[in-house]
């Protein structure tokens, strides 16, 4: 990876100009022309370590959401991925190390949307679907040190997610749908955006700030995959902790460098009696399994219940769909 991708996606995953030419503020802070930026994003796109440029949301603020899993009979595994990759609410699917083997991640606009979603995946496929709703968050920020950098001390939020999603104007809406699919590679891509959306470029710009002020928009800034990135370890620690002590538990797990996400979701019993997931990437297995037990060791994690799931497969991974009408295919 040449110099300028390589600061590009190290320093960049936050804190996206909110400017007429936002590439052109990028250059000037990495000592590069707009043009530059531009062909080296361009490169990492292709690559597959740039998903895109955009937007993560906070979760469930803006509609019905969940983590899901079914227990796929071996030789029908692609054929049930495909099922459940082919559903555009469906943004990320992977195969884990574990009798449940399929997880994936679904949005809709409001429950009863999330609801019909999973309720056509279990009658195309046979099988039961396990939904595992996110219910408290500790930590979630999928940015990546590239650089081996000691990260700031973190502050972990213990947040309960709201019982109603926001609702958003037409414009909103608009703004949202175009957005989903990330910035597009151009010289003013708020214009790009304004354009699919119906409103000024001045307008877009406007939204997406007060979207960042709300919080609504969590982070601005280049989405990158991991995987491609050289994390090739993705495990998924999980615990059954008791109700009382699993905020306390939470919290303190999540002001650990090696988790990227850490929360409560609710059990699916008896299948599944865990509540509180952290996520590690790592280099390697050996890497992520010694992130793991220091992180059992810190955080008096060991009396409890617990499984690690390694990923072995990716069968999709992409930003999440809230807007109905949002297209797939993301801008180039």
């Amino acid at each position: 990876m040449d110099a300028l991708s390589f600061r590009l996606l190290n320093e960049c995953q936050r804190g996206f100009p909110l400017a007429e030419r936002p590439y052109a503020e990028l250059g000037a802070r990495l000592g590069a022309g707009e043009a530059e930026v531009l062909a080296a994003l361009r490169r990492q796109e292709r690559s597959g370590a740039l998903s895109r440029v955009g937007a993560i949301l906070a979760p469930r603020a803006l509609g019905a959401s969940t983590l899901a899993t079914i227990a796929v009979p071996p030789a029908r595994l692609v054929e049930v991925a495909n099922i459940v990759s082919g559903y555009p609410q469906v943004n990320h699917n992977y195969e884990r190390e574990h009798a449940f083997n399929l997880w994936f991640v679904a949005n809709a606009p409001d429950a009863a949307a999330l609801a019909r979603v999973l309720g056509e995946i279990e009658a195309r496929s046979g099988l039961e679907v396990l939904s595992l709703p996110l219910e408290t968050e500790y930590w979630i920020d999928l940015g990546f040190e590239l650089d081996g950098a000691a990260q700031a001390p973190r502050s972990p939020r213990v947040r309960t997610m709201p019982a109603q999603a926001r609702s958003l104007e037409e414009r909103e809406r608009r703004i949202l749908a175009a957005l989903e699919t990330g910035l597009a590679l151009e010289p003013r891509p708020y214009a790009f955006l304004a354009r699919s959306a119906g409103c000024s470029e001045a307008e877009a710009i406007g939204c997406v700030a007060r979207w960042l002020d709300e919080g609504l928009v969590r982070r601005l800034g280049l989405i990158v995959r991991h995987h491609e990135l050289g994390y090739g370890a993705n495990a998924m620690a999980v615990w059954d902790v008791p109700d009382e002590q699993v905020d306390a538990l939470g919290a303190a797990a999540a002001r650990e460098p090696c988790v990227t996400l850490c929360y409560r979701r609710q059990r699916a019993l008896p299948a599944w009696p865990y509540s509180l997931f952290c996520m590690v990437h790592a280099k390697d297995r050996p890497e992520a399994r010694a992130a793991i037990e220091r992180l059992r060791a810190h955080c008096l994690l060991d009396g409890y219940s617990h499984e690690v799931l390694y990923s072995a497969r990716r069968f999709k991974q992409r930003g999440a769909r809230y807007a109905p009408d949002a297209p797939e295919a993301a801008h180039g």
